[in-house]
Order: structure tokens, then C-alpha cells, then sequence
């Protein structure tokens, strides 16, 4: 082997980010699928993992990821992070046992961020039947039969579905704020970004609910919560309401 191959194998070597169950090369194993028109789903509290059983709000992720789709979604998601981070923290979700250790779920939660990746612009609902079938054909043998396993498999789906929303609308509101007609000069991104925040984390968490019936609950979370901003209410309200909508318009096309 020449000096070229042996430095081209130790470049695919520790760039093959090793699948955490069979340790073949290769973290992103299910991108391709996914075709560029996708137009999908986003819920719950964005940036969080989302509970087994929490509210899932249905259509246009496409249009509110800006793109994020087909292989880039998928190479958005590292296998190897989820399951690290799954196994530091699957004991702390409701629907653990205490006599249930993370291999037990492990193939749960891998349905799930990798149904995901396959799936990102169908609602978790319409795929679910798939990941059952899925999950029952592939880990039947599995001590966590689906009636158990299928909320890991969901709350490994938001996980993923809301970090990938998340990115977007946070990359979204740096690029467009300054353009914004309530945007005051001077400021930076830093000041408006929990207000952009507020509102489209807002959105899937009132999916449903008018932003009229909504707003005074909002405004007393941002003020509890940013209440010594350089942004008050008054002017954060405008930013709020920008990123509840530029959501919602995404959702009803």
C-alpha cells in the first residue's frame, strides 16, 4: 500500500462516523429517500425532546426548513449524537420501567431518528403504521414489544423534527430581522432572537388557538422571562408575532 492509500484509508476511517449499534461506517444511512418537495411536519417545544405523547402538529416542515430536504436532512442528523444521547437519558422519560436498561430501547429510538430522516415530510401520525411494521419486522424478537416501544420511537422523532425546525427558523430571523419594519437600528440579532424564538416555539405549542386568545400568555412568558431585555414587550411583540405567523402561513399553504 502506497503512502496515498494508507492516508486515504485513515481519512475514510475517521470520517466514517460508526453506525452506534452495528458499527459499519457511514452516519447518515437513510438520506437519499427523501424527495425535494417535501412539505411535512413540525410540534411541540422546539429544541427539547418532545414527549411520547405531546400534541403533533401536522403539514409544512418543507416549506418552514427552508430546504432542509432529502440527503440534507438526514446528514443534518448524526445517528451517533442521538444514540449518545438517548442512552443518557432514556431513564428519565415517563414510560421507563426501572427494570428496562437503554439496550432494551435502543432499536426504539434508532426507528425513530432514522424514520425521521425517511419521512421528515409526512406528519408522525401518517408514518406511524410504517414504523410499527418497521419496527415489529426488524426487533420483534425485542423485550420491548411496540405497545411499549412506540413511545421512544416518538420522542426520538420530535427530538430530531424540532432541532431540525429549530436551526431553520434561528437561521431564517438572523438573515431577514434587519429587514423587519418594527426592526430598530442599532440593535443586533442577539436582542430579538428570544422574541423570534417566543414565537414560533409559541405556534407549536397553541397549534390550534388564535394568536389574538394567545398573546397575554405569551407576553407574560416573555416578560418573566426577558423582562430586563433592551427589547420590551411593546417592541418584542412585533418580532413575536412575524415568526408565529411566517410558521403558521407555512403550515396552511
Amino acid at each position: 500500500m502506497n503512502n496515498e492509500e494508507k492516508k486515504t484509508d485513515r481519512y475514510v476511517e475517521s470520517d466514517s462516523n460508526p453506525d452506534p449499534i452495528t458499527g459499519q461506517p457511514g452516519a447518515h444511512p437513510v438520506g437519499t429517500g427523501i424527495g425535494a418537495a417535501a412539505a411535512g411536519t413540525i410540534g411541540t417545544v422546539i429544541g427539547a425532546a418532545g414527549g411520547p405523547v405531546g400534541a403533533v402538529v401536522g403539514a409544512a416542515i418543507g416549506s418552514v426548513v427552508g430546504g432542509l430536504t432529502g440527503k440534507a436532512v438526514a446528514e443534518s442528523i448524526d445517528p451517533t449524537v442521538e444514540d449518545n444521547y438517548w442512552r443518557e437519558n432514556y431513564a428519565s422519560r415517563p414510560y421507563i420501567t426501572p427494570d428496562r436498561t437503554y439496550d432494551d430501547y435502543q432499536h426504539a429510538y434508532r426507528t425513530g431518528y432514522e424514520g425521521f430522516s425517511r419521512h421528515s415530510s409526512r406528519p408522525y401520525s401518517e408514518v406511524e403504521p410504517e414504523l410499527k411494521q418497521h419496527y415489529e419486522t426488524n426487533y420483534g424478537a425485542s423485550k420491548v414489544g411496540w405497545n411499549q416501544a412506540k413511545y421512544a420511537v416518538q420522542d426520538a422523532w420530535d427530538r430530531v423534527r424540532n432541532n431540525t425546525m429549530s436551526h431553520d427558523q434561528e437561521d431564517y430571523w438572523r438573515q431577514h430581522y434587519a429587514t423587519s419594519p418594527y426592526y430598530e437600528s442599532g440593535l443586533t440579532y442577539e436582542v430579538y432572537q428570544p422574541a423570534y424564538q417566543l414565537g414560533y416555539q409559541g405556534y407549536s405549542r397553541y397549534e390550534g388557538r388564535p394568536y389574538e386568545q394567545v398573546e397575554p400568555e405569551l407576553r407574560q412568558e416573555y416578560e418573566r422571562n426577558y423582562g430586563s431585555s433592551n427589547l420590551g414587550w411593546e417592541k418584542a411583540k412585533y418580532a413575536v408575532r412575524d415568526a408565529w405567523d411566517r410558521v403558521k402561513n407555512a403550515m396552511h399553504r
